[in-house]
């Protein structure tokens, strides 16, 4: 059936890569199963250094299997996330692995300092290497996502991400990113980071581009081993790795930036060339560098899951491009193999998965896959091979040497060092777009005003993953050590001799001689971040042309992380800038490069340029307005094509708002507000709140939860929908409602009421339910959204809502 869901108002050489083979054997047919298979043949030859390992700990390694207890083989290949285990579980469960999922911090607490995370990996190892009466004591490895500098600490050093750091085109920059990286995560005592991301984004609609860093494969290569080589420092056969260095991820293995509509967890329906040649670039390099560990993506080839298709991760990744270390799986993406459940999947572990990441799951999956060994339905060379490749990561990690483990040097995060690395990374990851008039740079003595949502927002500028998973509740408190774009932008003006005033909607009591309007995307990650278009839709647009009509110059600072259509925008402005999504340094980062000091010079010259092509339109597929490589300086203008300011999509100008979008359904209740999701979640009274949890994917479903009386809205522009259109949910009720729950339309064309309560008992205990309810029920036009509302305590589960364009029936009785 189709569904609509409704849009809200949201030249580098490839270094250390092995040669793509140019002629591309013939792939055996197909098994049965039609799984496709990938010919190893047709990949790059790679190796992992001989220093990963040595014969004298793979003796050791022998020896410690010999006195595992199956029960402990099992553990060693499963693991878990802080949220949902203890450290005195692992008495009973001999897990191998420990990590801290996006919104995980320990003991629930997301901001907690570095010592509390040192404390936590401690209290984890110590019970991990208690004496047993059986078998023998295995520590356990523990990693974190430290994607853009270790921005699970407040504090901390944050980086731009990676889409930013693409436009800087500086392998060496990227190293000692890497290395001031490592030090901070090492210096809170975790030993292993979930990075870097190589993925090859081929669609800007996916809500990860963000981590990538090029569209180019060549530019992901040449960064590839230096982030490698500098989290993990040089390899010596024998040796541990640095006290301040840490095991490094490849990810995500593989074409998670080449899935169909850019949508995450979707598939790359492409060639076997294709998939080697643009998005298995960076992988090679990150082998022959020697990176310990590869992450499999949740995503699939050609409607085959990665984490169950045996010809990649078992004949390409660990046969023919000789990757020694161990292979993680992604948050529960087991569970998505066909025949399998989160609590259950051997097939992932055969198909050449060493590490199941089970964060809530880890339970149910131990006694399971127990089960399974001890009925003899697993290969214990397979389960061997998997642990082998375990403790080699944990040998070379020094935590197998019965020493205490040196990591936990708290001085180094945030030190001054470290955020003059950041800010050089800001400077140089910026890209000027537009420069015409004066009024960049900005002169020294001028009167500036700076405006728009992004200038003092530090969750705008620094994007998802900083702090929680999507990113969103991050304040300048969180980094005291940085600056907004206000406050770098102010203290630089001031410097120089001239006024900053900070106004939130473009107002002044003083004419300014510029405005420097800094707008943009707000926070997301991974799925929350998928987008039908590519559009900008959020503020800046009406403040730009304000100022502009009063006669003020005004330079733009765009935060985003992906290009966007931004036409109008661009043509209203004097000076426009892409600044990503530049972290805690970027108030001085920006303002090295847009301030002139009392000489007339700026610190910094713009020499970031483009690392995906910017598009001239907002359909996808949209023709180029600057291509990969583009980007203008003081001493070279950039020259600007001629503009459009409107959006196809929406059949009319940006101000016209959109129509519906046909997006196909798609798992996700899409229940964020600004212009990155698709319906706003707008709760209203104290006895309301909505939890996230997992369905289908990482926080994609909501549990909504009423204590008294109270309303929920979920807000999308008004539309006109058609006459036989009907409003879809999907839906659990664990325990009917006591008290009336209705159902109304937002808007002048609503109707009454309309009442929920049989609906909700009759789906009542049988799982996940679609509800359909005819919008002629509740509105006689358009709408701008529904609420729903509880007479008293009442829980229930949304998965996804959207519209369909024909009611399967018109009566407006019910149930539903």
């Amino acid at each position: 059936m189709k569904v609509w869901l409704l849009a809200s108002a949201a030249g580098l050489a490839v270094a250390g890569c092995s040669p793509v083979p140019t002629t591309i054997a013939s792939a055996p047919p197909p098994a049965e199963n039609h799984t496709p298979v990938a010919y190893a043949a047709n990949w790059p030859e790679a190796r992992s250094p001989a220093a990963i390992t040595d014969a004298a700990t793979e003796t050791a390694i022998d020896a410690l299997i010999a006195k595992m207890t199956l029960a402990q083989k099992v553990g060693q290949v499963i693991q878990a996330d802080i949220s949902a285990i203890q450290p005195h579980d692992l008495r009973k469960y001999p897990l191998g692995s420990i990590l801290a999922g996006g919104n995980s911090g320990p003991n629930g607490n997301d901001r907690a300092s570095a010592a509390e995370w040192d404390a936590l990996v401690r209290a984890f190892r110590k019970v991990s290497m208690e004496p047993r009466t059986d078998g023998v004591a295995i520590p356990i490895l523990f990693g974190v996502d430290a994607v853009h500098g270790h921005n699970n600490i407040p504090g901390a050093t944050v980086f731009p991400h990676n889409v930013g750091l693409g436009a800087t085109h500086d392998p060496e920059l990227i190293g000692r990113i890497g290395a001031v990286t490592a030090a901070e995560i090492a210096g809170s005592g975790i030993e292993w980071t979930f990075a870097p991301t190589l993925a090859v984004p081929q669609d800007g609609r996916w809500g990860r581009a963000y981590e990538g860093y090029s569209s180019n494969p060549a530019i992901v290569a040449a960064y590839s081993a230096e982030m490698v080589r500098n989290l993990q420092g040089p390899l010596a056969a024998g040796k541990p790795l640095a006290d301040d260095k840490v095991a490094a991820t490849a990810k995500h293995f593989l074409a998670d930036g080449g899935t169909e509509k850019g949508q995450d967890q979707g598939d790359a329906r492409i060639s076997e060339e294709e998939l080697v040649r643009i998005h298995n670039a960076g992988y090679p390099p990150a082998i022959d560098a020697g990176t310990l560990t590869v992450m499999a993506s949740f995503s699939s080839w050609n409607g085959a899951k990665h984490h169950g298709n045996k010809s990649l991760l078992t004949d390409a990744l660990k046969g023919r491009m000789g990757f020694e270390g161990l292979v993680v799986g992604d948050w529960n993406a087991h569970g998505q193999v066909p025949g399998c459940e989160p609590t259950d999947c051997p097939q992932a572990l055969e198909a050449g998965l060493d590490l199941y990441m089970a964060p809530d799951s880890w339970k149910g999956l131990y006694e399971n896959t127990l089960k399974r060994a001890e009925a003899g339905e697993i290969p214990m060379d397979r389960l061997e091979d998997a642990i082998r490749r375990i403790l080699r990561v944990k040998f070379k990690l020094g935590l197998m040497d019965g020493q205490p483990d040196t990591r936990g040097n708290l001085s180094v995060i945030g030190s001054p060092a470290h955020l003059a690395v950041a800010r050089e990374a800001v400077a140089k990851s910026l890209v000027l777009l537009k420069n015409e008039g004066s009024a960049l740079p900005v002169k020294p003595g001028a009167k500036v005003l700076v405006t728009g949502p992004g200038a003092d927002d530090m969750a705008m500028q620094s994007g998802g993953w900083t702090i929680g998973w999507q990113g969103t509740d991050v304040t300048k408190a969180d980094f005291p050590n940085g600056q907004t774009i206000w406050e770098g932008l102010s203290q630089a003006v001031r410097d120089a001799g001239g006024q900053a005033a900070l106004s939130k909607d473009g107002s002044y009591s003083q004419k300014p001689d510029v405005a420097i309007v800094v707008f943009g995307e707000t926070p997301y990650a991974e799925f929350q971040g998928d987008r039908p278009h590519l559009d900008f839709t959020g503020e800046g647009l009406a403040t730009i042309e304000a100022l502009k009509a009063k006669g003020i110059p005004v330079v733009s600072v765009f935060l985003s992380g992906r290009p966007l259509f931004v036409g109008p925008e661009m043509d209203a402005s004097d000076a426009f800038v892409a600044a990503w999504l530049p972290g805690s340094q970027a108030g001085s980062g920006i303002a090295e490069v847009l301030v002139a000091d009392r000489n007339g010079r700026t610190k910094r010259d713009f020499t970031g340029t483009l690392s995906f092509a910017w598009p001239a339109g907002c359909e996808p597929g949209a023709e180029t307005l600057f291509p990969l490589g583009f980007g203008g300086s003081y001493t070279a203008k950039p020259t600007v094509p001629a503009l459009a300011t409107t959006c196809s999509l929406s059949g009319g100008s940006r101000g016209d708002g959109f129509a519906v979008y046909d997006r196909g359904l798609q798992s996700g209740i899409w229940a964020f507000t600004g212009d990155t999701g698709l319906v706003n979640l707008v709760g209203s009274g104290p006895g309301f709140k909505a939890t996230a949890f997992d369905i289908a994917a990482q926080e994609d479903a909501r549990r909504l939860t009423w204590t008294a009386p109270a309303s929920l809205q979920l807000r999308w522009d008004a539309q006109e929908l058609p006459q036989t259109a009907a409003l879809t949910m999907r839906v659990s009720v664990a325990k009917a409602p006591a008290s009336a729950i209705t159902l109304k339309a937002l808007g002048d064309k609503a109707k009454g009421p309309l009442d929920l309560t049989p609906t909700m008992k009759l789906v009542e205990g049988k799982g996940m339910r679609d509800v359909e309810i005819p919008l002629a029920c509740i509105a006689d036009g358009a709408i701008s959204g529904v609420e729903i509302a509880s007479a008293g305590a009442f829980v229930f589960e949304l998965e996804t809502i959207g519209v369909v364009p024909q009611a399967a029936q018109m009566d407006c009785t019910g149930p539903f």
